[in-house]
């Protein structure tokens, strides 16, 4: 298990693919933020994430997604989650984000549907 929050990020056909490893929580959503900032300010607007080595989403988490989806969405862009383990995809669902985000079950139908 990865403490704290892992970021790489990789390029196919134009999206962007952000792997996440570890925790989304209060101590590290502003480490995603600020990636997916940045991202969007380099006019970089087709983002997918990959939630396969994310063990935990708080609500802090939760904010840094909803938040990114309404500036993604603003700039016309397509903002996706893929592989999301069944605590992860709980915590999404019990929250009803599963209605307001795009969600994938793994990383093939993201990319084929997702933008």
């Amino acid at each position: 298990m990865t403490l704290g929050l892992n970021i790489s990020l990789e390029e196919i056909d134009q999206k962007i693919i952000l792997r996440l490893e570890g925790r989304i929580d209060a101590a590290t959503s502003s480490i995603l933020e600020k990636k997916i900032q940045t991202l969007i300010d380099e006019k970089r607007v087709h983002l997918l994430l990959d939630f396969s080595e994310v063990d935990y989403l708080s609500s802090a988490g939760m904010r840094v997604l909803l938040a990114a989806l309404k500036k993604i969405k603003a700039k016309h862009g397509v903002f996706a989650l893929f592989s999301l383990s069944e605590d992860v995809n709980e915590i999404v669902r019990l929250a009803g984000f599963d209605k307001i985000l795009h969600l994938f079950p793994n990383e093939k139908e993201a990319l084929q549907h997702g933008i």
